[in-house]
Parts: C-alpha cells; sequence; structure tokens
C-alpha cells in the first residue's frame, strides 16, 4: 500500500473528515464532511470529490433556487456549468457581451427578467435540471427578494456532497 503524498509539499499525508470552503466553484459553498488529504507538515488540504457532475449540479440547483437576485458570481457559475463562453451565453440572453461581462463582475445589476431568464435557460439546458422546473416557477420565483443596486446578499451554500442537498448559510 502506498503513502499519501501532499500535493504541495510531497510530504505524508492523511485522509480525514471536514469540512472544505470549495473555492474552485467560484462562489460562497463550503462542502460538509467530505474526506479530505491533509499535510501536517504544510496544512494543505485537497478534497476527495467522488461524483464531480453530480456536485456540479446540486450547486446549479442551489444557485437557481436561492430567494435571492442573482449576483455577478452566480451568473458566471451558471454560464460556466452549461459550458457556454461569454459570447455565446450573452447571445442566448440576448444582450451584449459587455452587459454580460458587467452582470459577471457585478458592475451592473441583473435586472428581474433577466435573472428569471438566466434561471429558465440554465434549468432547461442543463443535465438533469428539467424536474426542477414547475417548482422553481411556482415557488422561487415569487419569492426573490429584490435588494438595490449592488447590495443582493453574498449567500453562503453548504452542500452535503454524500446526499447531494443544499442549505443556505
Amino acid at each position: 500500500m502506498s503513502k499519501l503524498r501532499c500535493s504541495n509539499c510531497d510530504k505524508d499525508a492523511k485522509v480525514v473528515r471536514g469540512s472544505y470552503p470549495f473555492k474552485e466553484s467560484g462562489l460562497n459553498v463550503v462542502l460538509q464532511g467530505i474526506e479530505l488529504v491533509r499535510c501536517k507538515s504544510c496544512g494543505n488540504e485537497d478534497p476527495i470529490i467522488p461524483r464531480v457532475d453530480d456536485l456540479m449540479r446540486t450547486i446549479a440547483i442551489a444557485v437557481i433556487m436561492k430567494p435571492y437576485q442573482l449576483r455577478g458570481e452566480d451568473v458566471r457559475f451558471l454560464r460556466k456549468y452549461l459550458r457556454m463562453t461569454g459570447a455565446e451565453f450573452a447571445r442566448l440572453m440576448d444582450v451584449d457581451k459587455t452587459t454580460l461581462s458587467k452582470w459577471e463582475n457585478n458592475d451592473d445589476v441583473v435586472g428581474s427578467q433577466s435573472d428569471r431568464l438566466i434561471r429558465l435557460t440554465v434549468l432547461g439546458l442543463g443535465e438533469g435540471l428539467r424536474e426542477k422546473l414547475d417548482e422553481v416557477i411556482r415557488t422561487v420565483f415569487p419569492n426573490i427578494r429584490r435588494t438595490g443596486a449592488k447590495t443582493a446578499p453574498k449567500v453562503g451554500i453548504e452542500i452535503d456532497p454524500k446526499k447531494l442537498t443544499h442549505q443556505y448559510i
């Protein structure tokens, strides 16, 4: 049996369970109770994520269903979830790519109609998301909380990768 090595310093590492801030998503997402390769020497932690596609789908659902208007990082995540370039997504949303860029960088607020169009587009095109369409239209849309320009709260998402469930923090 080979020993685990740290990806940062190449010293011995071990597998532990814990929480991991999943910054790679570009969002404020925390993965709860996952296995981590942890190095005692340098403190580096690498997550072990066995079902990445399912995890990304769960994050997309959590973003689509959150009761707040979409922020730039949400729009960027959803666009990338669809594996679309900025130009492709902007064309689909019928906006200029500079408008999309402003949304994604929080330089401009996503309007309420564009917000809903983005959510619906991702539900329609994202693999395994259509089953949530009725729920989003009937329960999420009427309850999306609008805020002033650039003041939509940064809502964190906790994900249980084993159960593929989410909650907002």
